[in-house]
């Protein structure tokens, strides 16, 4: 067993949320100049997600830190030029290209996987891989079908094939067309000195240790290991030969990490007022949330709606560095629709006004209509502001 350093550096928890902020990009002045494809090489990850309220969760992410970036803009930093990559990451993320190498080690884990949940008909990877090769980039419609039936995961042979092409490393999803993957093969998707398998599993390890740490500024064992959802033994075997140092954290009762960067440079900067993403990598770790912010955070979109507290897509409302309330949107129209808005108290009213017109102005929303505030005398202040500020 690895025998690490004592902690040589202590943080107050108010260093450790700074020092997160900062290092999620909502935290000082944004690197305009770099734009989305600075985000996602800064983030490590982007989070993909079906659901797409005010717009789907990708694009989302660069808009609450740089604002309102033109949704078409988004779309083509991640894929034009092949910049990017989705795979499996925290969850289905868009990754930049550069990382493909240090998911050698997930790709052969994927392909010595003795059990899946579907079974792959017989010649149905070698007929997906010939008939990329011959007509690709293909949808998995394009290629045949991706359902059997209507059933959402009662996938097709051919979609059961790709998919394990995909996560394989033979076939790479290069872009998202009308929510579809779009399918090619990796030889023509990838850059030739990026396209091997040649790392071994502690090189991809410390490497995606590494960037986790960079990311999150600092974080306990469970939040690395969760950036890119490694096992903890994993992120163990290779901490100590990171790069990251360890420091303690007033309050956390838990050993953690940190960048050295972040930790020798102030973090000092404008503040950002956004609304976030539930899955934004800001806040996607429950118990990370709970311990640096005071704020617990939980995606109700699955949750039977009558069980629902804060609503079907509450997005958590940033100001100040601190999370201050939710706010669960809708859009009518040219209206965007704060179906209900849970405030932690009325110092909030100014910030929550001024996410949501700048999210309404994003989407082309030209009035923000308050259903219910959870605290009914928050309600006309609330109103009374967004008038305001519209006027």
């Amino acid at each position: 067993m690895t025998t690490l350093p004592r902690p040589t550096t202590s943080l107050t928890a108010d260093d450790a949320r700074r020092i997160a902020l900062r290092a999620q990009g909502f935290l000082g002045a944004p690197d305009r100049r770099a734009g989305v494809r600075g985000v996602l090489r800064h983030l490590g990850a982007v989070q993909l997600d079906t659901i797409s309220v005010l717009a789907r969760s990708h694009e989302l992410v660069p808009y609450a830190r740089l604002g309102a970036v033109a949704r078409k803009t988004v779309e083509s930093a991640y894929w034009k030029d092949a910049h990017a990559f989705e795979y499996w990451s925290h969850a289905a993320c868009i990754l930049p290209i550069e990382e493909w190498p240090h998911f050698a080690f997930r790709r052969r884990a994927y392909r010595n996987r003795p059990h899946w949940h579907h079974e792959l008909p017989e010649g149905a990877y070698d007929q997906v891989v010939k008939q990329l090769r011959a007509e690709g980039p293909l949808t998995a419609t394009e290629l045949g079908g991706a359902k059997k039936t209507s059933d959402w995961w009662d996938w097709s042979g051919t979609k059961v094939a790709v998919e394990r092409a995909l996560m394989y490393g033979e076939v790479v999803c290069v872009e998202r067309r009308g929510w579809k993957r779009l399918y090619d093969l990796a030889e023509r998707a990838v850059p030739q000195a990026l396209l091997h398998d040649e790392l071994d599993d502690a090189e991809c390890l410390r490497r995606l240790v590494r960037l986790a740490g960079e990311s999150l500024g600092v974080g306990t064992r469970a939040d690395i290991a969760d950036y890119h959802r490694l096992k903890g033994e994993q992120v163990d075997a290779v901490i100590a030969d990171s790069g990251l140092v360890p420091v303690e954290v007033e309050g956390w009762g838990k050993a953690a990490w940190a960048d050295p960067v972040a930790l020798a440079t102030p973090p000092r900067g404008r503040h950002r007022t956004t609304l976030l993403s539930p899955f934004d990598s800001l806040i996607w770790e429950r118990a990370r949330t709970e311990r640096i912010f005071g704020f617990t955070h939980r995606l109700e979109a699955y949750v039977p709606k009558p069980k629902r507290v804060y609503g079907y897509f509450a997005m958590p409302v940033l100001a100040g560095g601190r999370l201050v309330g939710r706010v669960d949107p809708a859009r009518e129209g040219a209206t965007l629709v704060a179906k209900q808005v849970t405030l932690d108290d009325a110092k909030a009213v100014p910030a929550v006004a001024q996410a949501l017109i700048e999210a309404a102005t994003w989407v082309n929303c030209t009035d923000v209509r308050v259903e219910r505030v959870e605290a009914p005398g928050l309600r006309e202040p609330l109103v009374r502001e967004l008038a305001r500020v519209l006027a």
